[in-house]
């Protein structure tokens, strides 16, 4: 999800002049596949904007596709990682943990898709969007029980039609389908753990990063993946609130490992400057190659 730079005591009103959205010219993407034959509707539904940082997001998806990013063959691993977005399920931080993210996982020989999953409906205009953000942002941070559980049930079908994808394809894209991974921020790293929780073993991703998303009432299915677990402690959505969730995974002798950045608040996707946050992308791929996920 895109920065979430508000503290507790912040308003509606304090929010909607941060979540600021400019309606821009629908994003050309040549590269992106559809994933589902029969989607809920089409790609003219999608509505783009620019908030107030620069980033560009897309929201009122009902098309969902995937859109690869190929490593050079000479550096390719025979990995691959599907990139989801946050957004709170209306709308997905493209600009923040998307492409970027996908661009950097390929330039370092991992093969990235990013899913573009579908999404709650949002209000057409911009200003009835930004009040819609900034409401439920504000009662999120005034909540001792952390945000509310928003779901997008399509986001789950979406994530596990991208991994049946990149297992049918993976000749084409060079991947080993043994090795086919998740990373998701936010409502994406909720998007991510509910495809862990598959009760088809074989449909579930080979591990994942879970960046961000909420730390508690999650049990691990038997044989669960390896887990990355990243959260800045000065979160402000899911901060201060233990790490139930990565216990669990070790509870149940499953792999898993933990950062727990002193700062970097909510939504720091790649890393914000000047917090140890940077360090996210290089740990990821650290810990994939500690796992031997990185062997060509």
């Amino acid at each position: 999800m895109a920065p979430a730079a508000a503290q507790p005591a912040a308003t509606p009103s304090d929010l909607a002049r941060i979540f600021t959205f400019t309606r821009i010219p629908a994003v050309a993407e040549p590269r992106a596949i559809p994933l589902i034959a029969t989607p809920s509707g089409s790609a003219g539904t999608e509505q783009w904007d620019r908030m107030g940082n620069g980033q560009r997001v897309v929201r009122n998806v009902t098309a969902p596709t995937l859109t690869p990013f190929l490593p050079a063959p000479g550096k390719a691993t025979g990995t691959a990682v599907i990139v989801a977005p946050g957004g709170g399920f209306t709308m997905l931080s493209m600009d923040n943990e998307g492409w970027p993210v996908a661009q950097w996982l390929a330039d370092h020989g991992v093969a990235a898709f990013v899913l573009k999953y579908r999404l709650l409906p949002t209000p057409a205009d911009e200003a009835g969007f930004s009040r819609q953000v900034a409401s439920v942002m504000a009662a999120a941070a005034a909540s001792k029980a952390g945000p509310p559980d928003i779901q997008s049930p399509a986001s789950t079908t979406d994530a596990l039609a991208a991994l049946r994808m990149v297992r049918a394809r993976a000749g084409e894209w060079g991947v080993d389908p043994r090795r086919v991974g998740m990373i998701g921020f936010s409502a994406g790293a909720m998007t991510t753990m509910r495809a862990t929780l598959s009760p088809d073993a074989a449909a579930r991703p080979d591990f994942i990063g879970y960046v961000y998303g909420p730390m508690r009432g999650i049990q691990p299915p038997a044989g669960a993946p390896p887990m990355f677990a990243a959260l800045a402690n000065d979160d402000g959505l899911f901060g201060g609130r233990g790490f139930e969730v990565v216990e669990r995974w070790r509870a149940a002798g499953r792999p898993v490992e933990l950062h727990a950045y002193e700062a970097g608040d909510h939504g720091f996707g790649m890393g914000k400057p000047g917090t140890t946050t940077t360090l996210l992308m290089p740990e990821f791929l650290a810990w994939m190659e500690a796992r031997g996920l990185l062997r060509r």
